[in-house]
């Protein structure tokens, strides 16, 4: 009896070891559940950082965007400067001249229907340069020629003033009146005649130095700049002054010197 009893006590232990390991069994499987449940929560702060690196993207975007527009102003800013540099270095003869009034010798024409009219002017609104086409000849000659049209009845010309080979200025018209110089700019222009030594019309070094300083003083007593002295060429398409039209560069130098003139003129008055 004791040996059954043994035995059966034997055989039950070993009925219980199956259930203990399943037991056993199924604890580990309760701890793998755990072990995933710990991973899906890891997951969600997964989650949470991958927002708060796109929030960081978004932030990092809009200052990149920020910046590139600071940059294109800054771009902006230079070339504006720039460009205001390049025009007050713009290049001149580096003459000694400013828009103070020249030396002008007045012999005004006699009034007369054929080169000074006496009729009154609009007001200035620009400067005309001419050449006188006629080689070698002075001022005073050109002067005296446009007087004596009154007594031939012939071709109506003049100018307000004439500009001699030798920088001599004569002024032959009023600048509150009408020369016949410039066709239909004639009611509210300056003309000034100017004297060339050859075929070619380029002008002296004392011609152009007094053509420079006559132009900036009639601009800056009109209250004008540079860009409102204009060729003859400009208003009737004539070739006048030839030299000037042929070479448009020489024509560019005499604005700037005119202009450099003005603002030397300005500078000077300032600081009086």
């Amino acid at each position: 009896m004791e040996q059954q009893s043994t035995e059966q006590k034997s055989t039950e232990l070993k009925s219980i070891e199956p259930t203990s390991t399943g037991l056993k069994t199924a604890g580990k499987d309760t701890g793998v559940k755990k072990k995933k449940t710990s991973r899906k929560k890891t997951k969600k702060k997964k989650k949470k950082s991958s927002r708060r690196i796109s929030v960081n993207i978004n932030l990092d975007a809009k200052s990149l965007l920020l910046g590139i527009a600071a940059g294109v102003l800054g771009v902006l800013l230079v070339m504006t400067v720039f460009s205001r540099c390049s025009v007050k270095e713009e290049k001149t003869s580096g003459l000694d001249v400013d828009a103070s009034e020249p030396e002008i010798s007045v012999q005004l024409l006699d009034v007369n229907e054929y080169s000074r009219p006496g009729i009154e002017a609009d007001p200035i609104a620009g400067i005309v340069i001419h050449y006188t086409a006629n080689p070698g000849s002075t001022a005073q000659q050109n002067r005296d020629y446009f007087n004596g049209l009154q007594d031939g009845h012939g071709t109506s010309v003049s100018s307000h003033f004439v500009v001699g080979l030798d920088g001599e200025i004569v002024q032959c018209v009023p600048t509150w009146e009408i020369a016949y110089a410039s066709n239909e700019r004639n009611h509210d222009t300056i003309s000034i005649e100017c004297c060339h030594q050859d075929e070619t019309g380029k002008f002296t070094d004392a011609t152009y130095l007094s053509m420079v300083r006559l132009t900036a003083f009639l601009c800056a007593k009109y209250e004008l700049n540079a860009d409102a002295v204009i060729r003859h060429y400009d208003v009737t398409g004539k070739n006048c002054p030839k030299y000037f039209v042929e070479d448009e560069d020489a024509w560019a130098l005499f604005k700037a010197d005119v202009n450099a003139a003005l603002e030397k003129g300005a500078a000077d008055s300032k600081e009086e």
